[in-house]
This record gives C-alpha cells, sequence and structure tokens, in this order.
C-alpha cells in the first residue's frame, strides 16, 4: 500500500555551513483540502520551512481512499528555493499545480470535517490514542470512535544503518466505531517505507470525516511521522490513513 511519500530528510551534509544557529526540527503543518462527493478521493496539503536549507516548501497529496493509493499526478512538490522566499510562495505554487487534480474531483466543494486534531504542541495530547466524534451533532446523536497506535521496532535499513540502532513502524487500529468496541486494523507496517526515511516515532494527530453520497462516512486518521532530520534533530510529516464507515 502506497502511503503520502515523506520528502527527503537532510542528513549532516555541507548545508550545515549556512544553517541558522539553532534548529529545532522541521514539523510539517497539514490543511485538509477536500473530498470528492462518493468519499473515494481525498487530498490534503503539509507544509512548512526546512531545516538547513530555510527553503520553504509544499505539498499536496491527493488519495484514492478505496485501495490507499496516490492518483497519477499526485503528490504534488512546490519548494521555493530562492534566499528569503515566503512560505507563501511554495504553497500558491503546489495549488497551482495541484489545481487539475483538485478541480477534476471538486475536492474544494466538500471539505470534509477536521472532526478531531492533536498537534504536537497539545502539552496535553494523548500522542497514541485520539477519541472523537464522526460529526457535529447533539449528544444524543453523536457517533464516537476511537484509534489507537502501537509502535513496531525493525531493524534500520539503507542509510539509516548508519545513525540509528532501530527504525519504528506501527500498528493502527479502530478500538471504537459508533461507540461499539471495535479491533479493525486500519493499517499494520510489516516493513518500513524509503518514504519515511528514518523513522523514529508516531503520533496520532487528526481525524477528517466525510458524509458520502451513498450514506457512507470515510474517516482518514492523520498520523505524524516523526524521522531523523537535520543534524540529529526530527522532521515530522503527515501520512493519511482512511477507512470507509457504511451505516
Amino acid at each position: 500500500m502506497m502511503r503520502a511519500a515523506i520528502p527527503g530528510v537532510l542528513l549532516l551534509s555541507a548545508t550545515a555551513a549556512v544553517a541558522p544557529p539553532a534548529v529545532a526540527g522541521d514539523y510539517a503543518a497539514f490543511q485538509p483540502i477536500g473530498f470528492s462527493a462518493d468519499g473515494n478521493v481525498f487530498a490534503f496539503e503539509e507544509y512548512g520551512v526546512q531545516d538547513g536549507s530555510g527553503f520553504p516548501y509544499s505539498t499536496i497529496y491527493v488519495i484514492d481512499t478505496r485501495n490507499d493509493s496516490f492518483l497519477p499526478g499526485a503528490p504534488v512538490r512546490a519548494v521555493a528555493r530562492e534566499d528569503g522566499s515566503p512560505l507563501s510562495k511554495a504553497r500558491h505554487e503546489a495549488r497551482r499545480r495541484a489545481a487539475p487534480l483538485i478541480d477534476a474531483y471538486r475536492l474544494a466543494d466538500a471539505p470534509g470535517l477536521l472532526a478531531a486534531y492533536n498537534p504536537i504542541t497539545e502539552a496535553n495530547g494523548k500522542p497514541l490514542t485520539l477519541t472523537y466524534d464522526a460529526f457535529a451533532a447533539d449528544e444524543a446523536f453523536r457517533k464516537t470512535y476511537s484509534v489507537a497506535l502501537e509502535e513496531k521496532t525493525f531493524e534500520p535499513e539503507g542509510i539509516c544503518k548508519d545513525f540509528l540502532k532501530e527504525v519504528k513502524g506501527f500498528r493502527l487500529s479502530m478500538t471504537m466505531k459508533a461507540g461499539k468496541a471495535s479491533s479493525d486494523v486500519l493499517q499494520e507496517d510489516s516493513r518500513i517505507p524509503e518514504s519515511r526515511r528514518c523513522p523514529t516515532g508516531y503520533r496520532v494527530g487528526g481525524a477528517v470525516t466525510h458524509s458520502n453520497d451513498d450514506g457512507s462516512e470515510t474517516h482518514v486518521i492523520m498520523v505524524l511521522v516523526q524521522s531523523l532530520g537535520f543534524e540529529g534533530t526530527t522532521d515530522g510529516r503527515w501520512i493519511a490513513i482512511p477507512t470507509r464507515i457504511q451505516q
């Protein structure tokens, strides 16, 4: 299965000579873009400023939620490589390049609902669990869902062997579905995709929901992947794990 690819991390390199005096890690923000009316397509943007180079970047992922694969032409990436470029330049360029896909599936017409958000800046947040109601409604009509993430340890491969003794994968389960106990496994790693580079940990970062035109729901669980970054700091990038809920 294909997950949202993570841009190459900057490890120890000559770019250290032009790095800012202090680096604090490169944690991308994410912004849902929307769904197709049938819930079969979902898009989101991740964006930020690279440690080391200081270049603003934006990547737009467009995913087929039925088989968890990228649509042809995705992901769409933009990096503003000129000194002093604002983040808005990279974001505008990524949107321009992704516009044919966004327009073809009318994704901006159905933004869905950011039903829960658990950012790394949330000091009281629980990094490995998330409970959310699928849609805003009076309490008697709410449908509650919970997911839980368990990290798994793997032997490092490739360049990761030079920096880490182990790398992390994960298993993500839905433990409550519409208020009832569940044991659905949404994702379980049997290997670490190269796109994650050298992952050191994970965080359940949010849930985006959409009511589909056939009465079903598409839920997308956003997972923050923490991986080895510039000069030993941490990079944070996002992957989207979709599931369809039949009513």
